[in-house]
């Protein structure tokens, strides 16, 4: 072949590249991919978020984030993604972006029924960047390299699956990558049958119903959900024994598809949209078209053990008609049920009551509104007199129980049938008139339910149910309410085996909300093509703690708790076990101190005598294990991880004296540890973990008032008490209260603020920092001898200098007020780190947070407006504008690996958690 045809033969076939290139920029991958075209049209439910980031704290704050991680798939998940990270020797940073894979994107997880008993789900996660699926494919890589696990890959119908299996249990995940949208599913025929769709890019998605309808676009909504309820009978049949949910079957002939908003936010889960009419012949839609949404008015006699209610707005002899009779009924009985009939309201219900075991028959009731009952009445006289049956009743308080000789689906149609097929002949053996109500029932369950009527333990006399009805709609055609604690042992015997092991082991989850409700409203007009019915799904737990989780902003991260009463002093952080979200303790107006869990939840309370001093954490030594110590009133507390007082706490004082501040030293090899109280009348006492109070110090009475806060440190083995007075002297005392060589010591100027103090191994080698009020620093040492002094700027006679050492006690800032402006300096700096002027004029709490290189954060609290100002370690203010807080300070704490900072503070019932990302210029 010659030069000249290979080269033409080459550019031919550089040409024919560039064009396929071109025809697939232009035209296949220029079309965007549908992601619900990807999912199956058999889809049960399919779930729909956007923002992960969002969702999860959302689901911290319900508390449902706890219980989610314990689900057995979840851990599962959890466990391989552990192992690959091991596996690539991976540190906390690329785990985190490897779990913020998900990040804002739309991620759609889809259910599925595959089987007689089975169901399997479907995860669609697009990929935005090809780092993003270079990361996906070193995961796959590196367990399928590992020997308790095979990768490998098969084409089906053009399409390259990627199957991992787990060697040990035989399961697999099978991956599929179409257009950088990865579809997973541990059943491999799921994501075959997105390939088989794929072959059919007309066929309506599972979305078509709804056109264009988009609720991820609302504002504060977390997630979507596509409910078919056209299959919801199929998948019910997953979770339940088949002959106990035809009444639910026969609800779901109202609707045919719906769509919802899901919105999480602290005691509640809201689930709110809209669902298509079902357009079947002879389902329940067309019985019930026409007729009137109606409120549930049956409150007032529902029993407090009522496990589930089935609400329906509809009259019986209009929604089920009864069939001529060809023969003519010779002694009235049918007429007589027709006008029993016909006296019906058009409002009725089933209530099943708690079982009294697990497995257990609940027991049933049948409600239906009589709006005037003497006709009912009289029309039940007649029936049992036609049937031959003894006019005698039983009476319980003032409801006559009589008995009845028909079945209820009689009267009010077949949604009363007995769920058992084998019991349709079994009669409701009595009824009972309540009110503007006919129940019917066996009589043992209509006695019991009479006797919780006539104690009053009705829904509309329990307030936790009544402020659940206000949240639910004011009218509907259908209600199902469920109250998952009574629910819990008929739930017991109406599951599957595999789903009732399933339930016990995530029994707190599914009683996380005991409140559920679901209801649906019609339009108003409902001839209109287009008419839907308003659709709405609530998950409530009744709030029976001190505080409530609220919906924060985003700035909040959803971590907000509001109290009953209003929070005072500032939060103080406490370490907590396991995580590096320390938690919190705070306390109400009422004297209760609150402990706040690293999750946001309140662990315990416990009420003071008076407001709560210098909380803070004992280590264990002595002989008193460690806990939380402070002060509160004439008490010394220490308390252990319940809240519980631990012995031989607490210690008190003489009732005329009250803690204003509590400082400790370190038990030693021989000594408990030291506690130094600070009384409201200036006076000091010192004493050990036993209660012994040291000679010298009962209680030890100063001269002028503190400047600010004493110190407390122990040198070689000797116990020193440091004391800075506002008249300028400094005292230094030792265990039994006498006054150390070469003190008081003069600083030459009045002083205010506190005292770094750093112990040595000798007196003269102790090193303490203050600044007097002509702005002066100080260093001087325990035996009396001033090592440096230095001004720091110049000073007026309305100036106020204050030294602020950090949360440690390490390292500190100083601080010039003058009226309304507040300079900050860093010792080693001339020139202030930051200059601020206020509104306001009074005094402001700073506070200096030092975590170490780079890492120092100075907070500023303005108690007028009520507000707090953050500075970086250049001064610079973050986010451009002070936040709410209402408290005397902040609590801040620092994740290195996360490089970010748990911001906590009070604005007033409410205590806020905020994670700040600090924009270091």
């Amino acid at each position: 072949m010659s030069r000249k045809l290979l080269a033409l033969l080459t550019a031919l076939l550089l040409l024919l590249t560039l064009a396929t290139y071109v025809y697939y920029r232009r035209t296949l991958a220029a079309v965007p991919v549908d992601p619900y075209a990807l999912v199956p049209d058999d889809a049960v439910l399919v779930l729909s978020t956007h923002d992960h980031p969002n969702l999860v704290r959302h689901l911290q704050e319900t508390d449902l984030w706890d219980n989610l991680t314990t689900v057995r798939y979840f851990q599962q998940a959890a466990g391989h993604l552990a192992l690959a990270d091991s596996l690539a020797g991976g540190n906390a940073r690329r785990r985190n972006n490897l779990l913020r894979l998900l990040g804002k994107k739309l991620v759609i997880t889809s259910v599925h029924v595959t089987g007689p008993g089975e169901f399997d789900v479907l995860y669609q996660v697009p990929l935005a960047h090809v780092s993003e699926y270079r990361q996906v494919r070193s995961l796959l890589e590196t367990l399928g390299r590992d020997p308790r696990y095979r990768l490998s890959t098969r084409d089906y119908e053009d399409q390259e699956l990627t199957v991992l299996t787990e060697l040990r249990g035989e399961t697999s995940i099978t991956v599929l990558n179409y257009r950088n949208h990865l579809l997973i599913s541990a059943n491999p025929a799921l994501v075959e049958a997105v390939v088989r769709r794929l072959a059919h890019p007309e066929t309506p998605t599972v979305l078509a119903a709804f056109g264009s309808t988009d609720l991820l676009k609302l504002r504060g909504l977390d997630a979507t959900l596509l409910i078919n309820y056209r299959r919801l009978p199929q998948f019910l049949d997953v979770l339940f024994r088949p002959d106990v949910h035809g009444q639910f079957d026969q609800l779901t002939g109202l609707v045919s598809q719906g769509l919802l908003g899901v919105k999480l936010a602290g005691s509640r889960a809201q689930l709110q949209g809209f669902s298509n009419p079902e357009t079947a012949h002879g389902t329940l839609q067309q019985r019930l078209r026409g007729q009137l949404a109606q409120p549930l008015a049956m409150a007032e006699i529902l029993s407090t053990r009522t496990a589930l209610l089935m609400h329906l707005a509809a009259a019986p002899a209009r929604t089920w008609p009864r069939p001529d009779r060809v023969l003519t009924d010779s002694l009235g009985h049918e007429a007589a049920l027709d006008s029993l009939r016909a006296s019906f309201g058009s409002e009725m219900a089933v209530a099943y009551l708690a079982a009294t075991t697990p497995g257990a028959r609940p027991g049933r009731l049948a409600l239906v509104r009589c709006p005037a009952p003497v006709r009912t009445a009289q029309w039940l006289a007649r029936l049992r007199r036609l049937e031959g049956n003894s006019p005698a009743f039983t009476k319980t308080g003032p409801y006559e129980v009589h008995p009845v000789g028909f079945p209820e689906a009689v009267v009010l149609g077949p949604l009363l049938a007995p769920a058992q097929p084998q019991a349709v002949g079994v009669l409701a053996q009595a009824g009972v008139l309540v009110g503007n109500y006919l129940v019917l029932a066996d009589e043992l369950t209509l006695n019991s339910y009479l006797a919780d009527v006539v104690a009053g333990h009705t829904w509309a006399k329990t307030p936790a149910q009544v402020s659940f009805l206000q949240e639910t709609l004011p009218r509907a055609r259908l209600s199902v309410i469920v109250d998952t604690r009574n629910s819990w042992n008929a739930l017991l015997g109406v599951l599957t085996e595999d789903r009732r092991a399933g339930l016990l082991r995530n029994e707190a989850l599914f009683k996380r909300f005991s409140q559920l409700a679901f209801q649906l409203a019609p339009a108003d007009n409902e001839v209109s093509p287009d008419a839907q019915y308003f659709t709405q799904l609530l998950l409530r737990h009744p709030n029976l703690g001190p505080a409530t989780a609220q919906a924060g902003g985003a700035a909040s991260n959803g971590r907000v708790l509001a109290f009953k009463h209003t929070l005072l002093g500032m939060p103080t952080l406490v370490p907590a076990l396991g995580t590096r979200v320390p938690a919190v303790v705070v306390q109400d107006s009422g004297q209760v101190l609150h402990y706040v869990s690293s999750d946001n939840a309140v662990l315990w309370s416990d009420t003071l005598a008076g407001p709560a001093v210098d909380v803070n954490l004992l280590p264990a030594g002595g002989g008193v294990a460690g806990g939380l110590l402070l002060g509160a009133g004439h008490r010394l507390h220490l308390l252990g991880n319940e809240g519980q007082p631990l012995l031989p706490f607490p210690l008190n004082l003489p009732d005329t004296v009250r803690v204003a501040a509590l400082l400790t030293a370190a038990a030693g090899a021989d000594a408990p540890a030291r506690l130094l109280a600070l009384t409201a009348g200036n006076d000091l006492l010192l004493l050990d973990t036993k209660g012994h109070l040291y000679p010298g110090w009962q209680p030890k009475r100063l001269d002028f008032p503190l400047a600010g806060r004493p110190a407390i440190l122990s040198v070689s083995g000797r116990d020193v008490v440091l004391a800075p007075l506002q008249n300028g002297y400094v005292y230094a005392f030792d265990g039994q209260g006498n006054l150390f060589p070469g003190f008081p010591l003069s600083m030459g100027a009045r002083l205010a603020g506190d005292v770094l103090a750093q112990a040595g191994s000798t007196l003269g080698r102790s090193r303490l920092t203050l600044i007097n009020q002509h702005g002066e620093l100080i260093t001087f040492n325990l035996a009396g001898e001033i090592l440096s002094r230095k001004r720091i700027t110049t000073w007026s006679r309305t100036a106020r200098f204050r030294l602020v050492p950090d949360q440690r006690g390490r390292s500190y800032v100083l601080t010039r007020e003058d009226g309304s402006q507040l300079d900050i300096y860093k010792p080693d700096q001339a020139t202030p780190l930051l200059t601020q002027r206020f509104v306001t004029s009074g005094e402001k709490p700073v506070q200096f947070f030092d975590f170490g290189k780079n890492h120092q954060v100075v907070a500023v609290t303005e108690l007028g407006p009520a507000q707090v100002f953050i500075y970086d370690n250049k001064g610079q203010l973050q986010g451009a504008a002070a936040l709410p807080s209402t408290g005397s300070g902040i609590g801040l704490n620092y994740d290195a690996t996360t490089d970010s900072y748990q911001l906590v503070r009070i604005v007033g019932r409410e205590l806020r958690r905020t994670e700040l990302k600090l924009m270091q210029p």
